[in-house]
């Protein structure tokens, strides 16, 4: 009896250990700061200029969001993580970008659940895709709302068709839905990872399915990418909202190889991507060219600039070309102050965008400034 007792009581103490080794943080960001743009469009395909505006918006470095995360501690260096995580519109309190046109989510950034250990992480629900990060590893504006590789990548996506009403990109993607995606640990600086995303369609095995990798370097100041990614069915939504059928059609590639140098204070970046629609190259083929320089003074100041410019390979009258340059100062730990300007020429039927969210149209020509504060907690 005796024996039961301890037993129960070490068994008692171990599980109190272990849910005392668990945790789970409330976190967030808030960003926004005033917008003036010069010529602006209704939508992200629209030929009709509105004029300039000025206006209180949210996301100049990155969109505001809030989340929760957590993981409990298993032994032996494995653990269980999940993170929530939801994008918000501060000026107005609504919810951010949704995953489809017809419908927003409370966490439409991340939903994942997963397990870390020595041999890596997995994690499994809708997440920010790999390519991403990678982009933002060498990209001088580290794929800023405002003026950067991310940015140029979105006028990839503006030329191929995407509405910009949803997250469901033409070309890449910038989160994907019922993700499985593995993370390597890092071997002298080398490192990858690998996605995959099946679509669910019920008799179509490649009906809306997504495949990536991704393989990184980091050591020593440098940093290199290279990235594949692939999809099917990719931008389902046609212009009134409506989902077309699945068919497995493979209509989304892009690749992506940059890199990135920082010494002495001075950073310098520069890549080239490939985009197109497999099952429709003569309508959707374009490049993206991309150069960075920047320069940190000191530990609360720096400034950053990029060039980004994109090239129609089916039709060379469509082609755009945008330059920007940030400064950012540090009051705090948790809060910057920063301030943007940037410059997009567009030609033909190319519609780049300065910031994301403010839409240029098709043709024109577009200068755009803001400045503004953020704060995590």
């Amino acid at each position: 009896m005796k024996i039961k007792l301890l037993a129960a009581a070490a068994f008692g103490a171990l599980a109190g250990a272990a849910h005392a080794q668990s945790s789970v943080t409330l976190y967030g960001i808030l960003d926004t700061g005033f917008l003036y743009q010069s010529a602006n469009a209704s939508n992200f395909q629209s030929k009709v200029n509105l004029g300039h505006v000025y206006e209180l918006k949210d996301g100049g470095i990155y969109s505001s969001l809030w989340g929760l995360k957590g993981s409990e501690d298993l032994g032996g260096g494995y653990k269980v993580n999940f993170k929530l995580q939801g994008s918000f519109n501060l000026p107005t309190g609504r919810a951010g970008l949704p995953d489809a046109p017809t419908a927003t989510a409370m966490f439409n950034q991340q939903t994942t659940i997963g397990v870390s250990g020595p041999f890596g992480t997995i994690d499994l629900g809708r997440q920010i895709v790999p390519m991403i990060y990678a982009m933002a590893d060498t990209d001088v504006r580290n794929a800023q709302y405002f003026g950067s590789i991310l940015t140029g990548w979105l006028g990839l996506n503006q030329a191929a068709g995407w509405p910009g009403n949803s997250t469901n990109g033409s070309i890449g993607a910038l989160y994907d839905d019922n993700a499985i995606v593995y993370q390597s640990p890092k071997f002298y600086g080398a490192s990858f990872a690998l996605e995959y995303a099946p679509g669910g369609v019920a008799g179509q095995f490649q009906g809306g399915t997504r495949e990536s990798a991704v393989l990184k370097y980091s050591n020593y100041g440098l940093n290199l990418a290279a990235v594949y990614y692939n999809g099917h069915d990719a931008n389902p939504f046609a212009p009134n909202g409506a989902v077309t059928p699945a068919t497995g059609l493979n209509n989304n590639r892009f690749y992506y190889v940059g890199a990135r140098y920082t010494f002495n204070g001075f950073s310098v970046s520069t890549s080239y991507s490939i985009g197109k629609n497999p099952a429709k190259s003569r309508q959707a083929n374009f490049e993206m060219f991309s150069g960075g320089l920047g320069y940190q003074f000191n530990p609360f100041f720096n400034v950053t600039s990029g060039f980004y410019y994109l090239k129609d390979r089916n039709f060379s009258s469509n082609r755009s070309s945008l330059f920007a340059v940030g400064a950012e100062y540090s009051l705090s730990k948790t809060t910057r102050a920063y301030a943007q300007v940037g410059y997009v020429n567009n030609r033909g039927m190319m519609s780049q965008t300065i910031v994301y969210g403010a839409p240029v149209p098709q043709g024109r020509s577009s200068t755009a400034a803001m400045i503004g504060i953020r704060h995590a907690f």
